[in-house]
């Protein structure tokens, strides 16, 4: 059973537009904090970009801290078949992370208008911190964040 008070979720854009690898090492220490304050779930969306790298952080540090998790909150089947932005590359690495994940959670079966905004609500409902990536206010990173603010979850901005 995952506990709210010990779940963290991520939310970030798909573009990352600062340094992949110090945005990484900010991920890492950001996840070793919650850690030490008692975190074990992190549930991230599956989305390129951000999600992404967020999960491998995850990955990397359940090396370190084997009793924490990678839960993969994901808005339906192979989501990188509906957004025709993704390489091979970013495609691969999803089926590594849904391979490594500790759980897959599918909000819905298929595509249909809303369902991201679906995932993102139900990764927010299950966490009690939202880590997030943030530099645009519009969009589904934004529409998270307001929402997990508006849900009362602590925000850590990176």
């Amino acid at each position: 059973m995952i506990c709210k008070e010990k779940t963290a979720c991520f939310t970030g854009h798909r573009e990352i537009k600062d340094s992949p690898n110090a945005l990484f090492s900010l991920v890492c220490k950001t996840v070793e904090e919650l850690i030490g304050q008692g975190y074990l779930y992190f549930g991230a969306g599956g989305a390129r970009g951000f999600d992404a790298l967020a999960s491998e952080a995850v990955l990397a540090l359940k090396q370190k801290y084997p009793q924490i998790h990678l839960i993969l909150v994901l808005p339906f089947q192979n989501q990188y078949e509906h957004e025709k932005s993704w390489s091979r590359r970013e495609i691969d690495q999803y089926q590594a992370l849904k391979q490594k994940a500790s759980r897959v959670v599918y909000t819905q079966e298929a595509y249909s208008f809303g369902c991201y905004y679906k995932r993102n609500r139900h990764l927010v409902d299950f966490s009690s911190v939202c880590v997030c990536y943030q530099y645009k206010s519009t969009g589904g990173t934004a529409y998270t964040v307001k929402y997990a603010a508006e849900k009362g979850l602590k925000i850590i901005k990176l």
